[in-house]
């Protein structure tokens, strides 16, 4: 979708799993640094370090410019639509989305990350209308490998994305969703094909 200027609302709220991913506001500005202040947070993901007050402000104002230009959301994982949890982010890539997640330290062991991404894959599926969801990840990253596996993601066969962030090298597998209709479809064409060919 590039050169679309609004592919994401204003505002979005969505629920299910047990969860409400909502919008993240002035008032979340406190309690992002306990949030996202940690070490597995910093080593894991792309997020800065240290995250303090200044890196809560920048990631705000990042996000609500990113979603004016249609290019990605950042919503705060609650269970109730008040205190955030985490957050949990989708971008429109070639693929279709990327879904992408941090859960504050305190928070884990609920399945947040997990709950999360299905919820997110759900908005990408329905609303987006996009084909296909993935994950990028490092193999080494049990926790995310789990998330990974328990929502229903498989590994792709395509090259490693190989970078340097923070100053240490990095390797990120992909990891592929397909959409229902997508999935409905093939089998479809496949059984259309299977029949053909028993004439």
């Amino acid at each position: 979708m590039s050169g679309t200027s609004s592919v994401f609302p204003e505002r979005i709220e969505l629920t299910g799993e047990g969860l409400v991913l909502r919008d993240w506001s002035e008032a979340d500005l406190a309690a992002m640094p306990d949030l996202f202040d940690h070490p597995d947070i910093a080593y894991w993901t792309p997020i800065v370090s240290p995250f303090g007050e200044a890196a809560a402000r920048a990631r705000l104002d990042r996000d609500r410019q990113l979603r004016a230009e249609g290019r990605s959301i950042l919503l705060a994982i609650t269970v109730d639509g008040r205190a955030p949890l985490g957050e949990v982010m989708l971008r429109r890539v070639p693929e279709g989305a990327e879904i992408g997640y941090a859960v504050g330290p305190a928070h884990r062991g609920q399945g947040l990350a997990a709950r999360a991404v299905r919820v997110m894959a759900g908005y990408a599926f329905g609303q987006l209308g996009v084909g296909q969801v993935i994950l990028e990840l490092e193999a080494e990253n049990a926790a995310s490998v789990a998330v990974a596996t328990k929502t229903g993601f498989r590994l792709l066969d395509v090259p490693l994305i190989e970078g340097e962030e923070k100053g240490r090298p990095f390797a990120l597998q992909t990891w592929g969703l397909l959409s229902p209709r997508t999935v409905s479809g093939r089998l479809r064409r496949a059984s259309f094909v299977g029949a053909s060919r028993s004439r």
